[in-house]
């Protein structure tokens, strides 16, 4: 299968917030475009997720930390946590994909974080 950023932008359309649409089901992996406008109203989600920015820069808050973002950034972010994005540009967008347990996975404890 096969979707591209302008099959997905084409689906989300001019929706008001918030701006998402499910690309992908597969197993427990759930893919999505999210192409927030004005404020990202994210709450804390219950499965780990990947972020890949695709379009626009702006800042990235992950629980106490925030990162400057832009195209080609991925961002994991464990189930539960905080996060956000802020003072994004107007054509900011990114491919979100859900997958693993309700919960999380745990950590595998032979492999290495990266710094």
């Amino acid at each position: 299968m096969r979707i591209t950023l302008d099959d997905a932008m084409a689906r989300l359309g001019d929706r008001a917030q918030p701006r998402f649409e499910v690309m992908l089901r597969h197993g427990s992996l759930l893919a999505e475009v999210y192409a927030p406008r004005g404020h990202d109203p994210q709450q804390p989600h219950t499965r780990d997720e990947v972020y890949v920015v695709m379009r626009g820069r702006g800042w990235f808050v992950d629980g106490d930390e925030r990162h400057r973002v832009g195209p080609g950034d991925l961002l994991f972010v464990p189930a539960h946590r905080p996060h956000r994005f802020e003072d994004f540009d107007d054509d900011f967008c990114t491919w979100v994909m859900f997958y693993g347990p309700e919960g999380g996975e745990r950590p595998d404890p032979t492999t290495t974080e990266p710094r």
